[in-house]
């Protein structure tokens, strides 16, 4: 039972109501909370996956792939609703799987989080100094090449990545407070340029663009027809993610219970409406055939520039030329949004795994007068601006999207778990219909998650395969509740060793099944030998665990 201990409702609901400088600071209601989570959810995705989903996989049902999307999030977003209002400690996903799964399960979901926060965030970073060089331009403003791309990509080093961390770093050790009043300001920014695009953008649908609504499938997996709606559907799930991000939030919530599904629900209700009209537009004044080739910003500068009207040639002369340029502004302001709340998110994450003594203290050491954890800001910082500097952006979006669908599962399973073992535990909210709405989430984020591409799962699989060392070198010695209980180091090994085996196998398996299915058409040996080389070593280090007494 040792790696499966779980963390008592009771000790959970102390900490909550926790007061003193050792605490987090309680300065959010639940506008502040929606509008956490609207920062978080709208970013550049809206603005340039949009595009490229619609060509390549759904054409005009985009607007269906959005809905099926929203469906997988509402599902889990009730449930982390019930959760959040159930238990308001920082953690999120993490601290709800300690309280219903146990230790093992929890630090699993919790370094599944590095993923969709701190890497994610990097990776927003990368994309925002790409936007601000494409900002500049417009005011003939030319920064020299070596100091806005990395190495692998012909540069030194990006420095405005790492000046747009610094800067939501800083403001995050500065209090949430603050940080909530910036995001505040940053997402009526971008919600105004959404709608201003909606709005001026509707009376130029022409109707035949919707024709077919659903082209017919190419005969090729994953494009149109039924299976590209779905791809599309995994594929734009990346914009959604985001409102989970509310409730690591959730002890520096004024009133938990009450404000914290109104966050998580509220935030996840606007985008979604926000999200349709967006795609509907989108697709109504151009042909989705006419966003192929297109990334960046320029699948939406292709609808602006179809936003006007013929001359005698049948050129189309563009309305509104200056809504470019707000679109590229909301864009670096949804960025900036979006890695203020990544890096929030993770280290209250992180916070949570250090009080139960899986991580070193630094990460949940509290600064005496901002009541934020400042040290771990700073670590992350350092980590982030690292990456962002040197490591060049790729397939991060599918990587932080199936990352985020593990979560959304575990949280849909624990509502379950909890409700059979705690049924009579006070509840602010209820998941309706328990248990078939965690069971339709749980199908709908693992239906979502079967259609990403198989070298995103090999990459998750590497990534949980680390998480294990991390574990099985320190978390496991240190954890204050497992450590104390006897037979834990053997049972620990045992758990792991024959965790880890099946992951190496795993690995293996579906590094087979993406070579073959790339090996003619667009081979990746590199990935492929990585994958057998990494799943061996992982296979003896595994082993050996279990070898011991």
């Amino acid at each position: 039972m040792s790696l499966f201990v779980r963390k008592p409702l009771a000790g959970l609901l102390t900490e909550a109501h926790e007061t003193g400088g050792h605490t987090l600071k309680k300065t959010l209601g639940w506008g502040g909370l929606i509008a956490l989570g609207i920062g978080a959810i709208i970013g550049a995705g809206l603005f340039s996956i949009t595009g490229g989903a619609a060509a390549n996989q759904a054409g005009p049902a985009i607007t269906i792939s959005f809905i099926v999307a929203a469906f997988g999030c509402a599902f889990a977003g009730l449930c982390y609703a019930e959760f959040a209002s159930m238990i308001p400690v920082a953690g999120s996903a993490y601290t709800y799987s300690y309280a219903t799964m146990g230790e093992f399960i929890a630090w699993i979901i919790g370094w599944d989080l590095v993923l969709e926060y701190a890497v994610g965030a990097a990776t927003v970073s990368i994309s925002w100094s790409r936007y601000l060089v494409k900002f500049l331009e417009g005011f003939d403003v030319h920064l020299p090449a070596s100091i806005v791309t990395g190495p692998w990509d012909g540069g030194l080093i990006n420095l405005p990545a790492v000046f747009i961390v610094v800067l939501m770093s800083l403001l995050l050790i500065k209090g949430t407070q603050e940080s909530a009043f910036v995001n505040g300001i940053i997402v009526t920014l971008k919600v105004a340029v959404v709608l201003i695009f909606i709005f001026l953008g509707w009376k130029y649908i022409n109707n035949t663009n919707y024709t077919p609504y659903i082209p017919e499938n190419t005969g090729t997996f994953g494009q149109y027809g039924f299976s590209g709606i779905i791809r599309a559907a995994a594929i734009v799930f990346f914009a959604y993610i985001g409102f989970d991000a509310v409730s690591t939030a959730a002890q520096e919530a004024k009133n938990p219970r009450k404000d914290m599904p109104i966050g998580i629900l509220g935030s996840l209700a606007i985008c979604t409406v926000l999200y349709i009209l967006f795609a509907h537009v989108m697709t109504g004044v151009t042909s989705y055939t006419t966003f192929k080739g297109q990334d960046g910003i320029a699948p939406v500068a292709v609808a602006i520039e179809h936003m006007g009207t013929k001359d005698a040639s049948g050129v189309i002369h563009p309305d509104y030329p200056w809504l470019n340029r707000a679109i590229i502004v909301a864009i670096l302001a949804g960025y900036a949004s979006v890695i203020l709340v990544m890096l929030m998110g993770q280290s209250r994450v992180f916070f949570s795994m250090s009080k139960d003594g899986l991580l070193p203290r630094i990460f949940s050491d509290v600064h005496p007068k901002f009541r934020t954890p400042s040290r771990s800001n700073l670590v992350f910082m350092l980590f982030v601006s690292l990456f962002a500097a040197f490591v060049p952006a790729r397939v991060v979006g599918e990587m932080t999207s199936i990352g985020t669908l593990f979560a959304f599962i575990l949280v849909c399973l624990g509502v379950i778990v909890l409700r059979r073992n705690m049924p009579d535990a006070p509840r602010a909210f209820k998941t309706p219909l328990v248990p078939f709405v965690p069971i339709l989430g749980v199908f709908t984020c693992l239906f979502m998650m079967v259609f990403l591409p198989l070298d995103t799962w090999i990459r998750l699989i590497v990534w949980m395969m680390i998480g294990f060392d991390v574990y099985m070198w320190y978390g496991i010695k240190n954890s204050y509740l497992s450590s104390k209980l006897p037979g834990t180091i053997p049972q620990g090994n045992k758990v792991i060793g024959w965790s880890g085996l099946a992951l190496s196998l795993l690995l293996a398996i579906v590094a087979f099944i993406h070579h073959g299915m790339t090996e003619v058409n667009n081979p990746d040996t590199g990935l492929f030998y990585f994958s057998l080389i990494f799943a061996a070593i992982h296979a003896v280090i595994f082993g050996s665990r279990l070898a011991k007494k």
